[in-house]
Parts: structure tokens; sequence; C-alpha cells
């Protein structure tokens, strides 16, 4: 058995993970960049999609002030790793919402997606915010898919992309090549908003090259 398939052994491992981040992240000497596209959709209040590359996971937290912007949930694969990072991000004040809606043709037919659409939509058409991963659960990395947009067409509302780099890090030998930062480095947050006729895969990949410049 996988570790990580193990209920007890994932709520110890995610309790240790958020812990290492929260206080990890507070250490970066961290460089924004766009941060008068974030702030406007703070101030507005209402529902938004915020997208960043599922590598960036783990710095994600620092781009969300829980005390200014809008109530967040976390858009989770049902995968046994999706249960991990849920169990994290929770602990780290970003609920789960499980399921899929990263499907090209139908983004209702993912695994678990028809539920993780509506349930999403939901939580949008009542004024919340939601974190997803474009790329993920499965990649191929940096390749956006078509649920965010089907999401926040559905729900008319703003869409912030998020460029996240960090320096030094390590990074996992996952799809993704998932990105840990250490201690006391450099932190970037890159902010782009956009609309739904735009290109969104090159605007957030130009976000993120652009905040892995900042950081050297």
């Amino acid at each position: 058995m996988r570790p990580l398939r193990n209920a007890a052994v994932q709520s110890v491992l995610a309790a240790v993970l958020a812990a290492y981040l929260k206080l990890t992240l507070k250490t970066l000497r961290w460089r924004i960049e766009g941060l008068p596209a974030a702030e406007a959709v703070w101030e507005a209040g209402g529902a938004v999609v915020v997208c960043f590359w599922h590598a960036r996971i783990p710095l994600s937290p620092a781009c969300w002030p829980l005390d200014r912007a809008q109530e967040p949930r976390a858009l989770i694969s049902l995968s046994s790793d999706g249960a991990f990072i849920a169990r994290a991000v929770a602990k780290l004040g970003f609920p789960a919402i499980r399921g899929s809606s990263q499907k090209a043709s139908d983004p209702t037919k993912a695994k678990g997606g028809s539920t993780a659409f509506r349930e999403t939509l939901r939580w949008l058409k009542s004024g919340g915010g939601i974190a997803i991963t474009p790329d993920g659960p499965h990649g191929p990395a940096e390749a956006m898919k078509d649920g965010s947009k089907a999401l926040a067409r559905a729900a008319a509302c703003p869409v912030l992309l998020v460029g996240l780099a960090s320096a030094p890090a390590v990074r996992l030998n996952s799809w993704d090549r998932t990105l840990v930062p250490l201690p006391f480095g450099r932190g970037a947050i890159v902010w782009r908003a956009v609309g739904l006729d735009e290109d969104w895969d090159a605007e957030l990949n130009a976000a993120t090259r652009r905040a892995e410049a900042l950081v050297g």
C-alpha cells in the first residue's frame, strides 16, 4: 500500500507540510508585480477564478490574503495525491472542492467533474473565490485545459492568473516537477487579469517566467 493512501499517514504528513509552508512562506523576501489587478478584484468582492500551475501549489497560499480577499476554495482532484493536497491546503485556510473539471471536450464529464463543476459554480455564484491548477491533475505540465474557462464563463466572473516562483527551492520528481520553497529565500508573485477571449496559456506562462526572472 502506498503510504499516501492511508488516511492517518496523510493527516500527519499534511499537518507537517502545512506547518512547514506556513513558516517558510513567511521567511521569503517577496517581489510582487501586477498587484493592482488583484486588489481591484478583492475590493470589488464577488466571485473570482484564480489560476496557477500545479507545480506552484506549495507557493500559492502566499498570493491570497485571507483577511482581505474573497473566501477561497481550492478545486482538487479525487486522486489519492489529491486527498493529501486537500488536507494540507485546508490547514492553510483553503478548503477543497474535490473533483476535476479539466476534461477538454466536456469539463462536466471528467472524474467527479459533474459534481465538482456544479459545486464550484454554486460557490462562485455565492461570491467566493476558487483556486484552480488548470494543468492538473496529471498534466501535461503548464498546458491549459478547458475547465477553468468553462467555470469562469458560467459564473460570469473575473479571472486572475498568478505566476509564482521561489529560489532556492527543491524540485520534486513528480510529473509537474513540484517546486517546494526553502526558508529565507526569494519569492515572486506576478498577477495578470485576463478575459475569456485571451490566450490564458500564454499569459500564465509569461507570468510564471516573469516570476522566475524576479527571483533570479
